[in-house]
């Protein structure tokens, strides 16, 4: 049962946002003085150390270790002792956590997929410039109807990614709330300044309300659609 809900060989992948928002998460405590200024120093230098064992392949992992987050503070917490390391988790909830791990790391996913598909429509404009005169065919139910440009036939798709790079830029905009500090389900029993997380991490706002925030995975959702309709538009080249 154990091996069968342990997830870490999946989100793993996650190890450095949750580092990231594990970093930030600290110097919040920090400002409402629940660490004291040398223990987020001692923090902040191994949690960036645990980071730098992923990248370079050298971090172990342990049984027990269930997930990445589990992993990371268990590693923590033998780099600089359980009393300093345990008071991370002071009034975070593995449920506000995981989602604002999971939002940092598919919004620099967006980011990145965004840049390609930009450079897909940038290749497709360029080579249909090199071909304006030649024609092709046209078909529609599968039969020859009506000859077309070829250099027409390629920005249908430049336009068809296009649409695709507005959605997936919606999909950012709707995800780019930070739900940290959200506890639970009901709030930080802590003075946790949430609008500095959400500008330390990056997001434009701090979610409103703590049950939506941590209990919905809408934004992966769409996620999925928008890479299901994309990839059937690229079928169609």
């Amino acid at each position: 049962m154990e091996e069968f809900n342990a997830s870490l060989r999946f989100d793993k992948r996650l190890y450095s946002a949750d580092i990231t928002g594990s970093i930030a998460y600290a110097k919040a405590l920090r400002k409402c003085d629940l660490l004291k200024e040398n223990e987020l120093n001692l923090i902040e230098e191994g949690l960036e150390n645990i980071r730098s064992e992923w990248q370079t392949g050298m971090f172990v992992i342990k049984e027990g270790d269930e997930d990445i987050h589990t992993a990371n503070e268990r590693r923590l917490k033998e780099l600089i002792g359980a009393d300093i390391g345990g008071k991370l988790h002071t009034g975070r909830s593995r449920n506000d956590q995981v989602s604002t791990d999971m939002k940092i790391w598919l919004r620099d996913s967006i980011k990145e997929l965004h840049k390609y598909m930009l450079k897909l429509i940038e290749v497709i404009i360029k080579r249909s410039l090199q071909y304006t005169d030649a024609i092709m065919p046209g078909y529609t139910h599968l039969q020859r109807a009506q000859p077309v440009y070829f250099s027409h036939w390629l920005l249908s798709f430049a336009f068809m990614y296009q649409q695709d790079c507005e959605r997936l830029l919606a999909v950012l905009d709707r995800m780019n709330v930070c739900p940290l500090g959200s506890g639970a389900i009901s709030g930080n029993p802590f003075n946790i300044d949430r609008d500095f997380l959400a500008k330390e991490l990056g997001f434009k706002s701090c979610s409103m309300n703590s049950m939506h925030a941590v209990g919905d995975r809408d934004f992966v959702a769409e996620f999925h659609f928008w890479s299901s309709l994309t990839v059937i538009h690229f079928s169609k080249m």
